[in-house]
C-alpha cells in the first residue's frame, strides 16, 4: 500500500515493520502477507548425518551415561576430518532430543507435603569430618537428630555407641518432652532398632511397636533405596554439621572437659537453629498430640546364660561378675 502511495521500497518496508528483502519477495508473490513462513528445511548440511544412525545412537543406547562432549570427543577422535568444535553444539542438541523421546525414564519425586503437626523424622549421623575429643581423648560417637518436618524444630543428642533402640528410644523420648507434644506419625529409615529388616514384610521390633504404642504415634519408614524421602532430615544433617564447624572454629578448640560440655556445646547451636523457624515452631507446637503421663523404659533387656567363670556375652561384648 505504502509502495503504491509512492513511497519507495525501504519506506514501504519500513513502515510495514518488514525487512526490505521481505517486501520484494511479497511484491514478486514469492510469500503473501500473514502466511506463516516459518522455515523447515536446513541452511546447512546435517554433520551428524553419516554417523547418528551407525554410531552414534548405538552409542547412547549402550550406555545412556555418555555425555555429548565424550562423544564428540570420540568421534573427532576416529573422524578428524569431519569433526571439530562447531560440531559440538549441533551434538548436544540432537542427544538432548534424543533423551527425551528414547532416552531412560526418570524418576518422578513428589515434593513432600508439609502438614502442621503431622510428623517427626529422626536419624543418626555420624560426623566424619569433624574429629571432637574430650580430655585430649578422640570421642567416637554419633548423633541422634530428630525433626519436625512442618516447622523445623529439631533436636540432637550425643549418642556414645550404635544405633540401638535404647538410643533411639532415649533420644526420641528427650525430643518429645522438650518439644512438649507428639506429632502424628514418627519417620526413620529402616533402623534395626525399629524393624526387623531381615524378615520379608516389614514388621517393627516389638519395642518400637511398645513405644509407638505409647506415646500415640503412627511409626512410618522410608522405603528402601528411595534417599529423597528422608530429605527432611537429611539436608538439615548438612546444615548443623555446618554450625558444628564454624562454632568449633570461632571457639578455637575441638576438645570438651565432658561429655556434658560437649552436649552444652551442641544445645547451644540448637537452640540459634530453632530460633529461626520461632513462629512456625510456637504454632506447630500449639497442635501436637500430648504427652502421656510418664516416659517409658529406654532400654533393651536380654536373656543371657552366665557360665561358670561368672561371665555374660552382650552382643559380642564380654562382661565378667565377682562372685
Amino acid at each position: 500500500m505504502y509502495f503504491q502511495q509512492g513511497k519507495t521500497q525501504c519506506q514501504s518496508a519500513a513502515k510495514a515493520s518488514l525487512s526490505e528483502r521481505s517486501g520484494r519477495r511479497i511484491d514478486k508473490g514469492e510469500i503473501t502477507v500473514g502466511q506463516n513462513n516459518d522455515r523447515h528445511w536446513r541452511t546447512r548440511e546435517d554433520p551428524l548425518e553419516t554417523h547418528w544412525k551407525t554410531i552414534i545412537c548405538p552409542l547412547l543406547e549402550d550406555n545412556p551415561a555418555l555425555t555429548p562432549v565424550t562423544i564428540h570427543e570420540y568421534l573427532c577422535d576416529n573422524y578428524p576430518e569431519q569433526y571439530n568444535t562447531k560440531s559440538l553444539r549441533t551434538l548436544q542438541r540432537r542427544i538432548k532430543q534424543w533423551r527425551l523421546t528414547h532416552g531412560p525414564e526418570k524418576e518422578v519425586i513428589f515434593r513432600q507435603e508439609k502438614i502442621i503437626a503431622e510428623m517427626g523424622i529422626s536419624d543418626f549421623t555420624l560426623l566424619k569430618d569433624i574429629v571432637i575429643t574430650i580430655c585430649g581423648v578422640i570421642f567416637e560417637h554419633r548423633l541422634y537428630h530428630y525433626r519436625l518436618v512442618y516447622s523445623g524444630w529439631c533436636f540432637v543428642k550425643v549418642i556414645h555407641g550404635g544405633e540401638s533402640f535404647a538410643a533411639l528410644s532415649a533420644g526420641l523420648q528427650d525430643a518429645f518432652w522438650k518439644c512438649g507434644g507428639v506429632p502424628a506419625e514418627h519417620r526413620t529409615e529402616s533402623l534395626s532398632a525399629a524393624y526387623n529388616n531381615h524378615s520379608e514384610q516389614k514388621q517393627f521390633t516389638m519395642q518400637y511397636e511398645s513405644l509407638s504404642q505409647h506415646y500415640g504415634f503412627r511409626p512410618t519408614r522410608n522405603n528402601l533405596g528411595v534417599s529423597h524421602e528422608n530429605g527432611a532430615i537429611e539436608s538439615p544433617h548438612g546444615h548443623l554439621k555446618r554450625r558444628m564447624r564454624q562454632a568449633i572454629l570461632l571457639r578455637g578448640s575441638h576438645d570438651f572437659e565432658s561429655l556434658d560440655a560437649y552436649q552444652s556445646f551442641i544445645n547451644d547451636i540448637v537452640v540459634k537453629l530453632n530460633r529461626q523457624h520461632k513462629a512456625r515452631i510456637d504454632e506447630e507446637k500449639k497442635q501436637l498430640n500430648p504427652l502421656p503421663k510418664h516416659r517409658t523404659h529406654d532400654y533393651s533387656e536380654l536373656s543371657v546364660a552366665v557360665t561358670s567363670s561368672s561371665t555374660i556375652t552382650v552382643k559380642r561384648v564380654l562382661f565378667s561378675f565377682d562372685r
